[in-house]
């Protein structure tokens, strides 16, 4: 009696345990891990479509033909510690410090950068131009704007108009003693005439959707015939705001809210200013922008980047990691460059003392091949 029911469970035990191996062997199959060994390549792990949470909100599975892009240019972004080249707390040779630089590359000096940036001396912002050969030691050349009688200056960007060969500038220019913030836009006919201050065209356009303050300008494109310009305006006195405006023939302008701009970072719970930005970026055949955005109103410690993207309306945070761990960061501008005979694309933010670890306050600038 013991023997057969001992025969009666091997077999039913064989039975169970050969349909168990069966089904293992199919589900394997199916999910392809049966072709899988430890000398197959891996993906990398940025090239795989990625959610950001940040105060307790998940952004949505990719769905976008931008996402694969935008999810490796947002690894390149927060992967200071890895770039190709950073430097922090970045100064020109003379000890001004290069706040908010715009980097581009300049088109009459092989291997050569031109850096537009703002210095407080004072307490009065003043613009001032630096060039470099490897985005590390800058040799300043002149300040541009900032002593009376034009007041103090601030905020600049700049661009190459490939149209006639000269330089357009814009930055955000205050009356003499402070207050009135607009934003300003000048052109330079050439190299020499910028290296000199040289100015051929300039515009004051006037405050539009706010009394109290507009400025920050990036340029999207830029001519003499018609300059594309990105810039905030001060909400009802109290927080900042994005708008986007047009400067036509150096004469006329007009300018607009971009509410859905602004949405795309409320939605990450900014309560504070969203206000510099800096774009479009072309990275892998879409356009692509960085905004800052500050949670808590005048914490500066709140200040943080989202990268945006032109194709969907949408914006994703950033968790930039420096080699100290600061947290905060501010002013950001994206460009891509040709560095060493080879394409970079490069990153400048502004680390408020507020969140800033080690020695890393001031400017950042890095950039990363790819």
């Amino acid at each position: 009696m013991f023997a057969k029911h001992t025969k009666s469970y091997l077999l039913i035990h064989w039975g169970k345990l050969l349909t168990s191996i069966v089904f293992s062997l199919i589900v394997f199959s199916i999910s392809g891990c049966g072709k899988f060994s430890s000398l197959d390549p891996v993906e990398p792990n940025y090239l795989k479509p990625q959610t950001h949470s940040f105060h307790g909100k998940i952004s949505p599975e990719p769905l976008a033909v931008s996402d694969g892009a935008r999810t490796q240019l947002r690894a390149l972004i927060d992967n200071v510690k890895g770039a190709s080249m950073r430097v922090y707390a970045v100064h020109d040779n003379v000890g001004h410090s290069m706040d908010c630089v715009k980097i581009i590359d300049n088109p009459y000096v092989s291997g050569q950068f031109i850096g537009v940036y703002h210095t407080l001396y004072n307490n009065v912002f003043k613009v001032n131009l630096a060039t470099s050969t490897d985005l590390i030691n800058w040799t300043w050349i002149r300040e541009l704007a900032g002593s009376l009688p034009s007041g103090p200056a601030s905020q600049p960007t700049i661009a190459y108009d490939a149209t006639d060969g000269g330089f357009m500038m814009a930055w955000e220019q205050e009356n003499p003693g402070g207050g009135g913030n607009h934003v300003k836009v000048v052109y330079f006919s050439s190299w020499s005439n910028l290296q000199n201050g040289v100015v051929s065209k300039s515009y004051d356009c006037p405050q539009t959707l706010s009394t109290c303050a507009e400025g920050t300008p990036n340029f999207y494109s830029a001519s003499i015939a018609s300059c594309d310009i990105g810039h905030h305006y001060y909400s009802n006195c109290t927080v900042d705001r994005q708008a986007r405006g047009t400067l036509t023939n150096f004469n006329s302008w007009s300018t607009s809210k971009q509410n859905n701009v602004d949405n795309a970072m409320l939605y990450w719970g900014v309560k504070g200013n969203i206000g510099d930005r800096d774009g479009y970026a072309n990275f892998l055949g879409y356009n692509f922008g960085l905004f800052e955005g500050q949670y808590t109103p005048n914490d500066f410690s709140s200040w943080r980047v989202f990268l945006y993207d032109y194709q969907t309306g949408n914006a994703d945070t950033t968790v930039i990691q420096t080699d100290a761990g600061s947290f905060a960061f501010a002013n950001p501008t994206i460009t891509e460059i040709t560095i060493n005979g080879y394409r970079a694309n490069l990153v400048t933010l502004f680390i408020p003392s507020q969140g800033a670890k080690g020695n890393e306050a001031g400017e950042l600038i890095y950039y990363t091949y790819y």
